[in-house]
């Protein structure tokens, strides 16, 4: 039997740490449950699951509901990051009148972090919104080569800098997303466009948040990992991006499923000092907090990056070749 959900209830409601104003401060992180991201209507993007959280049957009245729920939790915490799964700008997904009572609800708070693709991002859009606001953007990559093929993502880069280049027209602050390892890459040049997203996005972000792949159910991802085509980065990719990385804005990660199968991962034995030098750098900025040491692993990852520009190919090098599948 399954379990009806309740539409009167946020998706998640969590507490964490962030950053606001140079100092770390305790964050509120609300997913709200909508109608849904409008792409994810149309395909969506190859990586993406998160339309599995929405209903097309959340009414107005039943988001108000969320969201007095979520007040219940509200602590005052000075940064309050609503997600949706979607575009918070969208009024589809979100309503007008929906929205103004929700930026009123946490109008103390110093930063509000948002999200939306950049067809919703306008001067109009932007006019409701207070000025504390940042607005995330899943840029993804710099190549739209790979937005188009590998991510799907139903945008280009010239649309992610008309976005950005609105909200510095609006005095607000911008994240965005760039992914490490979209499927059809191999581990090498999964490195690369890492490097090359950030250098681009640099420009324009005033924090960048590189977000390896994690295999979320029910995607394209999901299909080439069960049969063997496609590895979630290894964390020793992670760390190759971020120590170098040029100066610039604050660059995070927070890997989602980090040092399971299904996430950013390597030998099982050196995941979680990784992982949490990741944790810290993120907050520092210091390039010395990812210095980790080796580990036997380390051979492994080499390997793979070698296999994969060898045979040309993103699929699973050493899953395959343990199974005798490649010759």
């Amino acid at each position: 039997m399954v379990r009806k959900r309740d539409l009167d209830r946020p998706e998640a409601l969590w507490k964490e740490t962030d950053m606001s104003r140079g100092r770390q401060v305790d964050a509120m992180v609300l997913i709200l449950r909508t109608q849904g991201c409008s792409w994810s209507r149309s395909g969506g993007c190859n990586m993406c699951g998160y339309n599995t959280a929405s209903d097309s049957e959340v009414t107005e009245a039943q988001l108000l509901s969320q969201l007095d729920s979520a007040m219940e939790r509200y602590d005052g915490e000075p940064f309050v990051k609503v997600y949706t799964s979607g575009s918070f700008l969208d009024e589809r997904e979100i309503p007008a009148p929906f929205r103004d009572e929700l930026l009123q609800r946490f109008s103390s708070a110093e930063r509000l972090l948002v999200e939306s693709r950049p067809e919703f991002i306008t001067p109009d859009s932007l006019s409701a919104m207070p000025a504390a606001t940042t607005v995330a953007i899943g840029l993804e990559s710099s190549d739209d080569e790979v937005l188009r093929h590998s991510v799907r993502k139903g945008f280009t880069t010239a649309d992610f800098v008309r976005s950005a280049e609105a909200l510095k027209e609006e005095g607000m602050m911008l994240r965005s997303y760039l992914l490490l390892k979209p499927p059809f890459l191999n581990e090498a040049a999964a490195i690369d466009d890492a490097k090359s997203s950030i250098s681009f996005a640099s420009s324009y972000s005033d924090e960048i948040s590189l977000n390896p792949v994690n295999v979320q159910r029910g995607t394209l991802v999901e299909r080439l990992w069960k049969r063997g085509d496609y590895r979630p980065p290894w964390l020793w990719s992670l760390l190759e991006v971020m120590m170098n990385a040029a100066p610039g804005p604050r660059l995070m990660s927070s890997p989602s499923g980090g040092g399971s199968r299904r996430g950013v991962h390597n030998c099982g034995e050196c995941d979680a000092k990784i992982l949490e030098a990741v944790r810290a750098f993120s907050f520092s900025q210091r390039p010395e907090d990812l210095e980790v040491g080796g580990c036997t692993c380390r051979k492994g990852w080499a390997r793979s990056l070698q296999d994969g520009a060898r045979l040309q190919t993103a699929v699973d090098t050493d899953r395959h070749l343990d199974d005798g599948l490649i010759i």
